[in-house]
């Protein structure tokens, strides 16, 4: 089966976030099953240019700014241009969507060629009041939505939020498929001080500046403890090193910019906890991976993951806010409270978000739906 996964934009500073991780986990897993699956998107800041990436053939045109809407306001031409001519090839197309010049026009291209289509949101397309969002409902989103083969949903809180983008009757065709990551080798025990990790965007939803504030309690308990700010800047870079530098605790903080995927895991393998402290996370892929790694993590209520990992006993999910981040770390450094969420975080990706469940899902969709 040939399946093309388009997705925004791939970057080396990992810009676009968990969308990207996620259409790369799938391409890789439909490809080790046999499948000829392969990634578009726009592409920025690559020197050479990739025709793969992380071994999945890939078609990246160079990304244009043609508003300042962010990720929304970026495009390609050539990427429009080529669109009918790529979905035309594919036996299903899967579509990573968001409300921006790149992901609707594939879609729309997808269900003018009657392909298989199938949408997933990553909690991207929700109810907005904001004029743009609004526009871009009533020309576009609103028609894929109703004329897709397939949405597939997250959680029940955005699988509401689609029905009310597209207002009765509510999607037929929604189906849910949680995030999955690949199985990965065991951390070694941590050892020496205590080092705590922060590894995503530094905007503002997902409060980098709170994992900032939590520190001096940290440190009041453990002086030689350390931590790691890593990520792309998407506006929090100045307020985070400068409640840094206001908090004295420049020797205590690492803040790498972005790492790569490799880099990512070596982070983890050092780390004694993972904490992302964001509000309104649908699914984080960044816990994920620490979860899939065996580091105990600290998520707040309002992540999507955070039932799973406190029914777990995988980490801890605590209120919005530096004290319940201190709090829970603290809990999480003692020696036996880390060696057991540490195993219950290891069962429950392995259990609960294994790429191969997830592609056992989502086979019997492509299957379903092609004509």
């Amino acid at each position: 089966m040939r399946v093309l996964h388009a997705v925004t934009l791939h970057s080396p500073s990992h810009a676009f976030g968990g969308p990207v991780r996620v259409a790369l986990n799938l391409t890789k897993g439909l490809r080790a099953r046999g499948h000829e699956a392969r990634l578009l998107a726009l592409g920025e800041g690559f020197d050479p240019w990739p025709t793969e990436v992380e071994g999945v053939p890939a078609k990246l045109f160079p990304a244009r700014r043609l508003l300042p809407l962010g990720f929304s306001g970026m495009t390609s031409p050539a990427l429009l241009a080529s669109a009918g001519r790529l979905v035309r090839d594919a036996d299903v197309v899967h579509v990573h969507l968001a409300r921006d010049l790149v992901t609707l026009p594939v879609a729309l291209a997808a269900l003018r060629a009657g392909k298989p289509l199938v949408l997933q949101t990553h909690g991207m397309v929700d109810p907005s009041e904001k004029l743009l969002a609004k526009v871009l409902d009533a020309v576009a989103v609103r028609r894929l939505l109703r004329g897709a083969d397939a949405v597939l949903y997250l959680t029940p809180h955005e699988r509401e939020g689609l029905d009310a983008v597209v207002g009765a009757p509510p999607l037929a065709q929604a189906v849910r498929l949680v995030n999955g990551t690949p199985a990965q080798e065991e951390r070694p025990t941590p050892e020496g001080a205590p080092r705590i990790l922060y590894s995503a965007r530094l905007q503002a939803r997902k409060r980098p500046v709170d994992f900032v504030d939590a520190a001096p309690e940290v440190l009041a308990a453990h002086p030689d403890a350390h931590f790691v700010v890593a990520g792309p800047d998407e506006g929090e870079l100045a307020a985070v090193r400068a409640r840094i530098g206001t908090l004295g605790l420049t020797d205590r903080f690492t803040v790498p910019g972005a790492l790569s995927g490799t880099e990512v895991l070596a982070e983890l393998r050092r780390a004694h906890v993972y904490v992302l402290p964001s509000v309104d996370e649908p699914f984080p892929m960044s816990v994920l991976e620490a979860l899939s790694v065996g580091v105990p993590s600290v998520v707040t209520h309002s992540n999507g993951l955070a039932r799973d990992i406190a029914r777990a006993g995988a980490g801890r999910a605590v209120d919005p806010g530096p004290a319940g981040v201190s709090a829970a770390v603290l809990a999480l450094l003692d020696p036996t409270a880390n060696r057991e969420a540490s195993v219950s975080a290891r069962k429950l990706a392995a259990e609960s978000f294994s790429m191969e469940a997830v592609l056992d899902t989502l086979l019997p969709i492509y299957e379903g739906i092609r004509h």
